[in-house]
C-alpha cells in the first residue's frame, strides 16, 4: 500500500542558469515578492553581529542552522539527491548575493564618479587610451560610468598587453584588436623580462588578425614591440611584415633564428617596412655564421634613423655594407655581438662624411680589438665624425690586443678628448683582470668616474670619460 501524499522529487534549478537570472529561483509557497524583500532586509540587518569565532556569531549561526537541517532532509529521502539540491540552493543564493553586491558596489561608484569626476566623457577616454591594456581593464572594471569610457575605440589605439601576458591568449588579443578598429596604431605584446616558455597562452598565429579583412588591421600599426615570444619563428614573422608596410618603430626582442641567419629578417625587414623610423632587432643566440651576400638583399630605408642589432654573428665587411646602406642613421647600437674586429671604423670617414651619426654603441663584442678603437679615437681628435657624441666600447671581457689576447687595462687619450671634443661621451669600462685589483676596478665602473685618468692623458683599468665629468 502506498504511503499517502508521496514526496515527489523536484528537478533543482540548474546553477548557471539560476545565477545568471535570479527570478529563476523558486519562490517559497506562502511568500509574495514583498515578504522575501523584507526576509533578506532582515537577514542583511545583521551585519552588525561579529562574523566569526563568537558562539553569537553569524557564521556559527548559519552552521547551526545547516547541521540542522541537512540530517532532516537526509533522512526523509531514500538518497542523497535531496541534500545535494539543499546544499546547491545555498551556493546559489550566496552566489546571488555576491553578485548583487558587487552591482551595488558598481553603481554606488558610478554615482560617486559622475558627481566628482571633473573630466567629460571624451576626454576620459584620452586619458584610458593612455593607460596599458591591464590598467584599462580594471578602470572600466570599478563603474559602469568608466565602463562606457573605456568601450571608446580610441582607449585600444595603444595595445599594451606586457604587463598581463600570463594572462593573455589569442582571443583577448583577438578582442583587443577589434576593439581597437580604425584606431588602432601600436600594439606590445609579450613578456618584457624574459622568455615566457610554457607559461604564455599565446601561440603563433597569434598575430593572425592583423591579416583579417586584407589586413586592414596590419596597415594601421605604427609602433610594433615584440617581447620573447619565442614560438613566433621566421616563417610567422615574414608572413606578418607585408601587411605591416607603414610601421615606423619595431622592435622584436628575443628572436629565435633557428636554421635562418636573423640577417634574413632584417633584410625582410627592409623590404617590407620602407617607412621604418627606429629598428630593434635582438636575437635569442647567435645563430648562423656571418654572409655577406644577405647583406645586399637589404636595402635603403630613407627613414631609418636608429638601429639596434644586438647577439648577432656579424663581421667587418657587414657592418660596414650596414653604415653604408642606412646613410641616417643617428643612433646604432651592435652590442654583444661577435665576429667584428673594428676594422670597419677605419672606413667610416669616407662613408660617414656627411652622417649625422651621433651614437656608437659596441658593448660586449667580444672580438673587438684596442688597436682599432685607439685609431677611431684618434680620427675623432684629428675632427672627423663632428656629430658624434656618444661611444661606448664597455665590455666584461675587455679588448682583444694584436695577439690576440684580453686586455682590461686599455690606453686610451682621455685627456686630448676632453680638450678637443668637450661634447663627446666615450665610455670603456672594463672588469679587473686579476682578484688582487677587482675591488678597486668595481668601485671605479660603478661610480662612473674619470678619475682612472691619468694626467699625462692615458687610462689604466676601467675608464670612463664623460663631457659632465668637468662641470
Amino acid at each position: 500500500m502506498d504511503a499517502p501524499n508521496p514526496k515527489r522529487h523536484c528537478q533543482a534549478p540548474s546553477v548557471t542558469s539560476s545565477i545568471e537570472k535570479p527570478s529563476s529561483l523558486p519562490i517559497a509557497p506562502g511568500f509574495n515578492q514583498s515578504n522575501i524583500d523584507l526576509t533578506i532586509s532582515s537577514f542583511l540587518s545583521l551585519s552588525d553581529l561579529p562574523l566569526f569565532s563568537s558562539p553569537f556569531s553569524i557564521g556559527c549561526s548559519f552552521d547551526r542552522v545547516l547541521d540542522k537541517v541537512i540530517p532532516s532532509v537526509a533522512g526523509t529521502s531514500s538518497d542523497d539527491i535531496d541534500q545535494d539540491r539543499f546544499l546547491d540552493r545555498t551556493l546559489q543564493l550566496a552566489s546571488l548575493l555576491y553578485k548583487s553586491t558587487e552591482r551595488c558596489i558598481r553603481k554606488r561608484a558610478t554615482l560617486q564618479n559622475s558627481i566628482s569626476w571633473p573630466l567629460l566623457p571624451e576626454l576620459t577616454s584620452k586619458v584610458f587610451s593612455m593607460l596599458d591594456t591591464k590598467s584599462l581593464m580594471q578602470a572600466s572594471a570599478s563603474c559602469t560610468m568608466f565602463n562606457k569610457c573605456a568601450m571608446d575605440r580610441v582607449c585600444y589605439s595603444h595595445i599594451d598587453l606586457t604587463m598581463a601576458d600570463k594572462h593573455v591568449d589569442n582571443g583577448v588579443l583577438c578582442i583587443m584588436i577589434h576593439r581597437a578598429g580604425k584606431e588602432l596604431r601600436s600594439l606590445k605584446l609579450g613578456c618584457t623580462y624574459g622568455p615566457a616558455g610554457s607559461s604564455s597562452l599565446l601561440t603563433r598565429s597569434c598575430l593572425a588578425p592583423l591579416n583579417f579583412n586584407h589586413g586592414f588591421a596590419g596597415g594601421l600599426l605604427r609602433s610594433l614591440h615584440l617581447y620573447h615570444l619565442t614560438f613566433m619563428d621566421y616563417k610567422s614573422l615574414c608572413a606578418l611584415l607585408p601587411v605591416c608596410s607603414n610601421l615606423t618603430d619595431l622592435k622584436i626582442v628575443g628572436f629565435v633564428s633557428g636554421d635562418i641567419n636573423p640577417l634574413e629578417l632584417l633584410a625582410s625587414i627592409t623590404r617590407n617596412c620602407r617607412l621604418i623610423e627606429q629598428l630593434f632587432l635582438e636575437n635569442y643566440n647567435f645563430g648562423r655564421g656571418p654572409d655577406p651576400k644577405l647583406v645586399e638583399c637589404v636595402l635603403d630605408c630613407p627613414n631609418l634613423t636608429s638601429l639596434t642589432l644586438q647577439q648577432f654573428w656579424l663581421n667587418d665587411e657587414i657592418a660596414r655594407v650596414i653604415f653604408k646602406s642606412f646613410r641616417r642613421l643617428k643612433y646604432i647600437n651592435l652590442s654583444i655581438t661577435t665576429g667584428v674586429s673594428g676594422c670597419f671604423l677605419r672606413d667610416l670617414g669616407p662613408i660617414c662624411r656627411d652622417s649625422p651619426l651621433e651614437t656608437l654603441i659596441l658593448r660586449n663584442c667580444y672580438s673587438l680589438q684596442e688597436r682599432e678603437v685607439l685609431l677611431f679615437l684618434n680620427s675623432l681628435l684629428a675632427g672627423d665624425f663632428k656629430s658624434i657624441r656618444q661611444f661606448d666600447v664597455s665590455s666584461s671581457v675587455g679588448l682583444l690586443s694584436d695577439e690576440g689576447k684580453q686586455i682590461f687595462e686599455p690606453k686610451f687619450p682621455i685627456e686630448e678628448l676632453k680638450k678637443q671634443r668637450p661634447g663627446l661621451t666615450f665610455m670603456a669600462i672594463f672588469p679587473s683582470p686579476t682578484p688582487s685589483s677587482s675591488s678597486s676596478s668595481s668601485s671605479s665602473s660603478s661610480s662612473s668616474s674619470s678619475s682612472s685618468s691619468s694626467s699625462s692623458g692615458d687610462s689604466s683599468g676601467s675608464s670612463y670619460y664623460s663631457s659632465d665629468d668637468e662641470e
